[in-house]
């Protein structure tokens, strides 16, 4: 029996007692992070609200295997946030899609969650109308034209069923009950509130597609309205692409199971103290930029050595190499290297161990 033909559907409950102590240590750390990121100044708090949401739009969408350009992704949220970023690059439309969706549910999470506000989510993430080759309702619920929606992994022919959703007879009325939730929840915890409208949402499973990564904007959005803050600075889609194996077994668990959601309120809230642990990275890299700067605000440096060296300071994957300064600087070679000496010489680069061909270059943050 899945989770929605119990009779009592949707009457959720689960053990406070068993999650009190965790949800008090996650209310903890949310808020010290917080006034962490308060004590920051204007322009850094910027910088790490930019990173995060980067990071949070890419990873969402890996988790269902969508492979994002990271670099579309930085510039499509610096041109809607109207932020001062060097390298901006022209973004694809499905990119802007899945950003305009996270701004709008994180930036205006205070506006009420309404069918056609995710109507336009969901037409946002797929501006062609179609999922890869297919074509799908867009903007609307699914109709199960082509079966029950179900959630399915294995070769055709050897389908493994992990889930299947309400009929789509059902969705409107499903809907319209965890909407008039979602916008008065009563008393329940914000962080409780998070969790269950994931679970809750993906368990409706609404749209022929985009369901997992609405449901985490859905929760980012109970997440932002907890902070009453617009502004970003951990990801929950990263940690849960860390962990998505773990992911995709508990919510398979608790859609087999009864309506004690305990389990899943527990792995949840977990997940973001991980989440809320792991900010500190991000944390770290923004103020080592800073610094960085820094020592290097008053030397003479060109318009292609500050943008790699941004591009370097905001998590550039790989090894730098003059070919790679070359692509990214829309440059020659030759100017690549001289460009790099340069650099070296004013120790914001050092050369890596090895040479030849496989000379490469890192930053240098003595």
């Amino acid at each position: 029996m899945y989770i929605w033909e119990d009779p009592d559907w949707p009457d959720f409950s689960w053990d406070e007692t068993h999650l009190s102590r965790l949800l008090a240590r996650v209310s903890r750390e949310q808020g010290r992070l917080l006034g962490r990121m308060e004590a920051l100044g204007f322009d850094l708090r910027n910088e790490a609200h930019l990173r995060t949401l980067t990071e949070d739009v890419v990873k969402s969408s890996e988790i269902e295997g969508e492979q994002l350009d990271t670099d579309q992704v930085r510039s499509s949220i610096a041109r809607r946030l109207g932020l001062d970023v060097g390298g901006l690059v022209p973004a694809d439309r499905d990119v802007e899609g899945v950003v305009e969706m996270t701004l709008d549910a994180t930036g205006n999470h205070a506006d009420a969650l309404t069918e056609e506000r995710l109507f336009a989510w969901h037409a946002s993430l797929f501006p062609t109308g179609r999922s890869g080759m297919t074509k799908i309702q867009v903007g609307n619920w699914r109709d199960d034209s082509s079966g029950p929606m179900q959630v399915v992994s294995g070769p055709i022919g050897r389908e493994k069923v992990h889930y299947q959703a309400p009929p789509a007879g059902r969705i409107a009325g499903e809907m319209a009950t965890f909407l008039r939730w979602f916008e008065q929840p009563g008393d329940m915890d914000p962080l409780l509130i998070a969790g269950l409208a994931h679970l809750w949402f993906v368990s409706i499973h609404p749209f022929d597609d985009g369901n997992g990564r609405i449901a985490r904007a859905i929760a980012d959005m109970a997440l932002a309205r907890s902070e009453k803050t617009g502004q970003r600075f951990y990801s929950m889609s990263a940690q849960i692409r860390r962990e998505r194996k773990a992911y995709y077994e508990m919510l398979e668990q608790s859609q087999k199971s009864n309506l004690d959601v305990t389990q899943w309120q527990d792995w949840f809230l977990k997940c973001l103290l991980r989440t809320i642990e792991s900010a500190q990275d991000t944390l770290s890299a923004v103020l080592q930029k800073a610094r960085f700067w820094e020592r290097f605000a008053k030397e003479p440096l060109n318009k292609r050595q500050i943008k790699v060296l941004n591009r370097l300071l905001d998590g550039f994957e790989g090894k730098l190499t003059t070919s790679k300064w070359a692509k990214i600087a829309k440059c020659s070679q030759d100017t690549a290297y001289r460009d790099i000496l340069d650099l070296v010489k004013r120790g914001a680069l050092q050369k890596d161990p090895g040479g030849g061909r496989s000379t490469s270059y890192s930053l240098n943050f003595e």
